[in-house]
């Protein structure tokens, strides 16, 4: 059994399935679009390869930077013994 948790939508273009966690000048390279190819999925894909599109993005819970990692308030340890 496999699991597959990108998002994806269906091209009406090319007639498959696609990827939405990659750029649409990625898919279109995947797909061999022509160039000047209009893509009716245009809006739906991410920004940036590898990320779910901006509407399904969910957002980081841990701060990015090392100045806002020691701003960032700290979770008490548990102890397990």
């Amino acid at each position: 059994m496999s699991f597959f948790d990108s998002p994806i939508g269906r091209c009406p273009v090319v007639r498959e399935m696609v990827l939405l966690d990659e750029t649409q000048a990625e898919c279109a390279r995947e797909h061999e679009c022509p160039p000047g190819q209009v893509c009716p999925l245009e809006e739906c894909f991410t920004r940036v390869s590898g990320r779910a599109p901006d509407s399904m993005e969910i957002p980081a819970t841990a701060p990015a930077t090392p100045e806002a990692r020691k701003a960032a308030p700290q979770k008490p340890s548990s102890s397990r013994r």
